[in-house]
């Protein structure tokens, strides 16, 4: 068939990602027609967006799995084409329970934009930058998403006016805003929002989200576990809306435990691996100091600044300071050398699990710290002194603990 037997406007306007979880995503890209339309290329293209394949996707546990190289990029393209899929599907249930809800093209690309641009506020090392260093300013990631999509990408979003599906309704118009508001919760002052945007947060935050959707997959798949687990098509399924939120039928709890128990399997091989929580222990003793050392200004009021704040960066800042003067950064580099060269600082001698029963029986967590000194108390005289550590790993650098979500 030669090239002029093809309708002209198949594939105008739509690009193709392949992609080994999804096999392929797809993208909007300006049609022929209107080469300076405004797409989802553009966000793509973004220097905000190309700096998170600088941000790997696991801290740490890319030391002890080999494969897991992937970033922070590869998962908020999968997350959109994630989202792209539940909006599609879950349209008809969201307009007969919310009548004001806006055309499905508007609502498919809202989804769509949150999921890509969901991570756009993380520094290096994910979740351990917004312990150690974030947290120093009162800061999330998703404070700083947010003042990225508003701020920094709000102009380019709002000029976007169809999704893969198709254009928007007349009048429609998309609101940075409202991208913002499914990442993040904005403060009680802020305005209240309709009840249909409300129920479509619930798409990211909560058990399975398609956040945690697409990162199962794609950590499992990385670190090399087996996908079999989770079935993501028959979970969508049967998810629908009804007039007090987002709800799952009765014939999808089967998929539900799947999926929940292939996110436990990557918390006690993955997230929780003994190797990747001694590299945790020792960049704890260093990560603070260092950010603070390469970044000492609060990042929400320095945006162009957090533009340059990826792994890449940090790592060869951290090496410069090998010949540094000052002997502050240059005993920060020994240490992040060590990291690099993969020289644990710490081995676990002794570890135990507490099961969830037992949580839910009362049982009470405390400190480490607390631990610790416990530990000492036991100890003969001549050992009180030893080095040594305890880590609770109640809380992990990954979102949406199974384990410590609330009820």
């Amino acid at each position: 068939m030669k090239e002029k037997d093809f309708p002209s406007n198949v594939y105008d306007g739509m690009a193709l990602i392949a992609d080994p979880i999804h096999s392929y995503a797809f993208f909007t890209v300006p049609r022929d027609s209107y080469p300076e339309e405004k797409t989802e290329k553009d966000i793509l293209d973004s220097p905000w967006m190309q700096r998170l394949r600088r941000i790997y996707q696991l801290q740490s546990a890319r030391w002890v799995y080999p494969a897991a190289e992937h970033t922070r990029f590869q998962h908020s393209l999968g997350t959109m084409h994630v989202a792209g899929e539940f909006a599609r599907h879950l349209y008809p249930s969201l307009k007969e329970v919310c009548r004001d809800a806006p055309s499905m093209h508007y609502v498919e690309e809202l989804l769509r934009l949150a999921g890509l641009l969901h991570d756009v506020g993380h520094g290096p090392f994910g979740h351990f930058f917004d312990e150690h260093y974030l947290s120093g300013w009162a800061l999330t990631h998703e404070d700083m998403g947010r003042l990225i999509i508003v701020k920094k990408l709000g102009p380019l979003l709002a000029k976007i006016s169809r999704s893969p599906s198709g254009p928007f309704a007349r009048g429609e118009k998309l609101d940075p805003r409202q991208v913002a508001f499914l990442i993040k919760m904005p403060e009680e002052e802020a305005p209240r929002q309709p009840r249909w945007l409300v129920w479509l947060r619930q798409l990211f935050s909560g058990i399975y989200t398609v956040d945690n959707l697409d990162y199962v997959q794609r950590d499992a798949y990385m670190t090399g576990f087996s996908l079999d687990m989770v079935d993501v098509p028959r979970l969508r399924y049967y998810t629908f809306f009804t007039k007090d939120g987002l709800a799952l039928h009765q014939s999808g709890i089967s998929a539900l435990r799947r999926f929940l128990n292939a996110r436990l399997n990557l918390y006690s091989n993955v997230y929780f691996h003994r190797t990747t929580r001694a590299l945790d222990l020792h960049l704890k003793e260093i990560f603070s100091d260092t950010l603070h050392l390469i970044y000492p200004e609060n990042p929400a009021k320095h945006l162009e600044a957090y533009l340059g704040c990826d792994e890449w960066s940090l790592f060869s800042e951290v090496r410069s300071w090998l010949s540094a003067k000052d002997a502050r950064r240059k005993k920060l580099a020994l240490e992040w050398r060590k990291i690099f060269a993969r020289q644990l600082k710490w081995k676990m001698s002794f570890a135990a699990e507490i099961s969830v029963d037992s949580i839910q029986r009362g049982t009470e967590f405390v400190g480490a710290e607390n631990y610790e000194a416990k530990v000492r108390e036991c100890l003969p005289a001549s050992l009180q002194h030893l080095a040594f550590r305890v880590d609770v790993a109640t809380q992990d650098p990954r979102p949406l603990n199974p384990i410590a979500e609330p009820d």
